[in-house]
């Protein structure tokens, strides 16, 4: 349904989407890494680790949506 990349595919069941290209993967690992940096970081100070993990947290989810093949929704477990 996009024109552009397809790196991630929506849940059969539930609201979300599953990486299905190395980009996907690379971008999740990624933001793996990224939370536990920062979880380390920030281990005392929770308020300060949530501020800090906002932003890479909004970045991840609007590049999931947009490059998501179809749109996000919440699914049954149909095949649309």
């Amino acid at each position: 349904m996009s024109d552009g990349p397809e790196w991630f595919v929506p849940k059969r069941f539930g609201y979300g989407a599953t990486p299905i290209s190395w980009q996907g993967w690379a971008l999740t690992f990624g933001f793996v890494l990224v939370t536990v940096a920062l979880a380390v970081m920030f281990h005392r100070h929770p308020l300060q680790l949530f501020a800090a993990l906002a932003p890479p947290l909004i970045a991840f989810i609007v590049i999931c949506a947009r490059t998501t093949r179809g749109r996000w929704r919440w699914r049954w477990g149909d095949e649309n």
